[in-house]
């Protein structure tokens, strides 16, 4: 009886490691994709940049994607001319936490 009571508490043991594994492995990031820490930092740093971009007192910034992964912010959307799409990605490298800009804003063409 001791034996069966044994072999059962072995095979509990074993599925609650296996469960552990596998729930700490969603939460774990790759190459490709984000853990849970790195995408909770990555939206906070979306928002201090669209905040920052919006506190800008010289240019309004209301065509401006912000998108970031793993601390990189992609810029993108339209501004009038190329001294806006400098600035704003000078705004974004000022921001605390971000590692890198990729600044994809295409200018407007003139009508």
């Amino acid at each position: 009886m001791n034996r069966i009571k044994n072999l059962q508490f072995l095979l509990l043991g074993i599925s609650l490691a296996l469960g552990t594994v596998a729930v700490m492995d969603g939460c774990a990031g790759n190459k490709y994709d984000r853990s849970t820490g790195q995408y909770i930092d990555d939206k906070s740093l979306t928002i201090r940049v669209h905040h920052a971009l919006g506190e800008n007192p010289d240019y309004k910034f209301n065509d401006v994607n912000v998108t970031v992964f793993r601390g990189t912010v992609q810029l993108s959307g339209f501004v009038n001319n190329s001294d806006e799409k400098n600035r704003a990605g000078d705004i974004a490298k000022g921001v605390q936490g971000v590692t890198g800009v990729e600044n994809n804003i295409s200018v407007k063409q003139n009508q």
